[in-house]
């Protein structure tokens, strides 16, 4: 069964704005909806965009909205991202709203920083400054090497434009909800959740950056991961708006930064670490992704991208180095499969290496990280 973006518009037409005599549609508050079929059901994804100074006061808007869209027959599922619209002529930043969870200046949250998701020790983000260099791989890994030692780990897949965790885990279908809030789903003993379960895989996400950073908050603080030792955020590629607002938003205990040994690569890599750094997000330390080829038939090693650049890169900037993944066909046949290397060969060599930069990880976490004062990049 279709459903025009029309009966959406009338639906929501119903709503009155909350300023002015018109309804949410009349007073051009409402994007252009999103509208996906698949084979859970009709699923429909639009914005509001509100005044910034009503922001924090318009949740239950958002939430009626979302219930009125969900009514129409045939729609499965709605999301609304709530957007706030910088006033004409303003110099001040657009401000976003807080999730309904986060209290006021009183609530004792560190300064510029959400409160902790309830239930989860560390946040860590998997980030590079470029795409295509095994981001995603090397995050599923990790987190399954952390479960290794022991941990309760999920993964938050923040990657809106290219989810890949539905593919890497070998999972489909959508997650269940319990009111507003969403169930993960399991994959070989993790909490895994991602924007690819809610829409088809070959489905484009055209959004613009504030409904982006709408939905990931959504997926951080509306998904009951508790109780978890570490949540690992697959980030999206670069330093763009996504990478900035989850860093200074979201209370991170570190982060890993992913990198091939090309010079290229660890240009962008460095951008990416630097931000961080801004941000007072403790660095982790530094992966050398296809760090080495060995042929499998004749077992000559070919250094395809380099080798060792990232090791040198971490050395001259002080911070640690995890460690080289190789570039094997195993790891890439794996990951398309949807089983990960190191879930279906723990006792392999590659999966060893994983588990090495997960030790290290765990290790880092247990120290205490350095803090300081919180810095907000307009």
């Amino acid at each position: 069964m279709a459903i025009s973006k029309q009966q959406i518009f009338d639906a929501l037409s119903t709503i009155k704005s909350p300023v002015g005599d018109s309804d949410l549609v009349a007073a051009g508050m409402v994007s252009e909806p999103f509208v996906t079929e698949g084979k859970d059901g009709i699923k429909v994804m639009f914005s509001l965009t509100v005044p910034a100074d009503l922001a924090e006061k318009l949740e239950p808007l958002r939430e009626q909205a979302q219930k009125v869209v969900t009514s129409i027959d045939g729609v499965e599922s709605a999301m609304v991202a709530l957007t706030a619209e910088r006033k004409a002529g303003s110099a001040a930043s657009p401000q976003r709203p807080k999730p309904a969870s986060a209290p006021g200046p009183s609530g004792g949250a560190p300064a510029g920083k959400n409160p902790d998701i309830p239930g989860v020790k560390h946040i860590i983000a998997v980030a590079s400054g470029k795409g295509g260099v095994g981001k995603s791989t090397t995050a599923i890994n990790l987190a399954l090497g952390l479960q290794n030692q022991g941990l309760k780990v999920g993964v938050l897949d923040a990657d809106i434009y290219g989810p890949s965790l539905p593919r890497l885990v070998g999972l489909s279908g959508k997650p269940e909800a319990d009111g507003r809030t969403l169930k993960p789903m399991m994959a070989y003993g993790l909490k895994v959740m991602s924007i690819g379960f809610l829409v088809a895989e070959d489905t484009p996400m055209i959004w613009r950056g504030p409904m982006v950073i709408s939905a990931l908050t959504q997926l951080l603080r509306e998904v009951d991961w508790a109780p978890l030792d570490v949540l690992v955020v697959d980030m999206p590629p670069g330093t763009g708006d996504a990478q900035l607002t989850m860093a200074q938003q979201v209370p991170l205990a570190g982060a890993v930064i992913v990198s091939t040994p090309q010079d290229l690569s660890l240009i962008d890599a460095r951008k990416g670490l630097n931000m961080f750094r801004k941000v007072n997000v403790p660095i982790l330390g530094i992966v050398e992704n296809m760090s080495t080829f060995v042929c499998p038939k004749c077992g000559e090693r070919s250094d395809i991208f380099g080798h060792g650049g990232a090791q040198d890169e971490a050395r001259r900037l002080g911070v640690q180095f995890l460690g080289g993944v190789p570039l094997h066909m195993d790891i890439r046949v794996k990951s398309d499969a949807g089983t990960p290397v190191v879930a279906d060969a723990p006792n392999g060599p590659h999966a060893q290496v994983y588990n090495d930069i997960a030790k290290h990880v765990a290790t880092a976490l247990a120290t205490e990280q350095p803090s300081g004062p919180a810095i907000v990049i307009d």
